[in-house]
């Protein structure tokens, strides 16, 4: 029965029960019979369903079903429940495919996610924070040089990442959950690559140091500081700025947000938990980036935004090691068979390069 699958993706485009029966040729009445399936769409209100939901009609048979486990939202206040239920809805259809996809591997080419056994059962300060951010690098061989693709970083040490383009208006930043006991970062397409960096970093902060912090340590302030930290080591930091600085000057935040992708309000915030400034210093230059408006938009062009391509990767993979068929791969990918084909032989590209 196609029930729940009509109401998540009416949840996920925001349609009202109205609005699509409208859109699919039915009364408002008929939708909500076929969400509590005591009715049967025909296939010819099937196909319409699909064209105003955006799914194809493949979607209200796919056998994968998920469930999100242990959802944690880092949003705003202000965020309203029905953007949250588009989001989970996007989010459960993303996972559903990529759960389907590794159902039809023999080996899933995904490496499982573990923790460090070196990893301190429990963490007392902010500054044990910081080193449990360089015990990380250290065990993902990442050294001590900016982390240019996160997402890539965080897939291949077996953490999926999706990215939802659903808040259009950006009132939310990211979500930790897991799938089938595979750990899941949710990150929102609609923020610049130093905010979605920072989102990322913090929820990989919470997957490490769940239920190892002290009681005195608050979580969230704890998973800032691992965020910051895991993006630009204290070393790091002490080499690009000095050990002690009386002031900084705002072209060095920028330079320096340049080339680790923390944004210059979280480069000032990670320079006085060092103690390279006073905080002091730190609320001056927050009153002058106030004045200057930095504090709702940093000046200059805003950091590349993070990607993930590896679902897609892995589609093209199993084609083209006969796992999948070319409709199974269009399904899984979200396309019209034409579109994919397409896509296949590149010719999307060069229409794009036309």
């Amino acid at each position: 029965m196609i029930g729940e699958r009509l109401k998540r993706a009416r949840a996920a485009s925001g349609l009202s029960m109205k609005a699509l029966g409208e859109a699919a040729g039915v009364s408002a009445n008929m939708i909500k019979k076929y969400e509590h399936d005591t009715s049967m769409p025909s296939s010819g209100v099937l196909i319409n369903l699909s064209k105003a939901l955006q799914v194809r009609s493949e979607y209200f048979f796919r056998p994968s079903k998920v469930e999100l486990s242990g959802v944690e939202y880092r949003k705003r206040a202000n965020t309203p429940k029905s953007i949250l239920k588009r989001i989970e809805a996007d989010v459960l259809d993303q996972a559903e495919r990529w759960q389907e996809l590794a159902n039809l591997w023999p080996n899933f080419p995904v490496p499982e996610f573990s923790l460090p056994k070196s990893l301190p059962s429990r963490i007392n300060s902010l500054e044990e924070v910081d080193n449990v951010a360089d015990l990380i690098r250290a065990e993902w061989c990442l050294g001590l040089n900016p982390i240019t693709d996160l997402i890539d970083t965080l897939e291949l040490h077996g953490i999926l990442v999706i990215v939802t383009e659903v808040d259009e208006k950006a009132r939310f930043d990211g979500l930790q959950t897991s799938i089938s006991g595979k750990p899941v970062i949710v990150v929102s397409a609609n923020w610049p690559g130093d905010r979605q960096r920072f989102t990322l970093a913090h929820e990989l902060g919470h997957l490490i140091m769940h239920n190892r912090l002290s009681l005195d340590l608050e979580e969230e302030r704890a998973c800032n500081r691992f965020a910051s930290a895991f993006l630009i080591p204290a070393s790091s930091m002490r080499q690009q700025l000095g050990i002690k600085r009386h002031k900084l000057e705002a072209q060095e935040l920028y330079l320096l947000k340049q080339e680790s992708g923390l944004s210059m309000q979280g480069c000032l915030y990670h320079a006085a938990n060092l103690n390279i400034i006073t905080e002091r210093l730190r609320k001056s230059l927050f009153i002058f980036f106030s004045s200057q408006g930095w504090r709702r938009q940093e000046p200059g062009k805003p950091y590349p935004k993070e990607t993930t391509l590896l679902f897609q990767q892995l589609v093209y993979r199993a084609l083209g090691e006969g796992i999948i068929s070319e409709s199974k791969a269009a399904e899984l990918l979200v396309m019209p068979i034409m579109k994919f084909h397409q896509a296949r032989k590149l010719e999307l590209l060069d229409a794009v390069a036309g």
